[in-house]
């Protein structure tokens, strides 16, 4: 059964791709939970015109979504940490503590699955996390690890 995705699904595809899943997961979940539409020509049609409609918005938000990039670029946000003598951290920085540091130190609030971190962070220092705002504009924050 071919289906078009209406949001990104782990492990199937993202939005808008047409995939191809056995009949009984297309039926009894996708389609009932408003995860997906059959892919037929007029749901096609649809959802071209959708996407046609989004790039347009996000034309339109490019340069404020690089403004914002630019702003992510020029700061740097410090996290408190429980650390020990040698700087090692008592468990490790995730995405949720970035996100909330942003919005208390900068005043953004950004979905903490944009924010991704390279690395596994365990010890005090200055990292980069790198922040996905929209399809074509991404950034970087600099993010400073401190001992509480």
């Amino acid at each position: 059964m071919q289906v078009i995705l209406l949001k990104d699904i782990d492990k199937l595809g993202d939005r808008f791709e047409v995939v191809g899943v056995k009949n009984g997961y297309g039926r009894n979940y996708l389609i009932p939970q408003g995860l997906a539409r059959v892919a037929n020509k007029a749901n096609v049609a649809a959802i071209d015109d959708i996407k046609r409609q989004e790039e347009e918005q996000e034309a339109a938000h490019r340069a404020e979504f690089e403004a914002i990039a630019t702003q992510l670029a020029s700061q740097t946000i410090k996290i408190g940490a429980k650390a020990g003598q040698s700087g090692k951290i008592f468990g490790s920085v995730t995405t949720v503590q970035i996100i909330a540091a942003l919005k208390d130190q900068i005043g953004m609030e950004i979905e903490r699955r944009k924010v991704s971190i390279p690395e596994e962070i365990k010890e005090l220092g200055t990292y980069t996390a790198h922040v996905q705002l929209s399809r074509e504009v991404a950034g970087t924050v600099t993010f400073e690890v401190v001992a509480e």
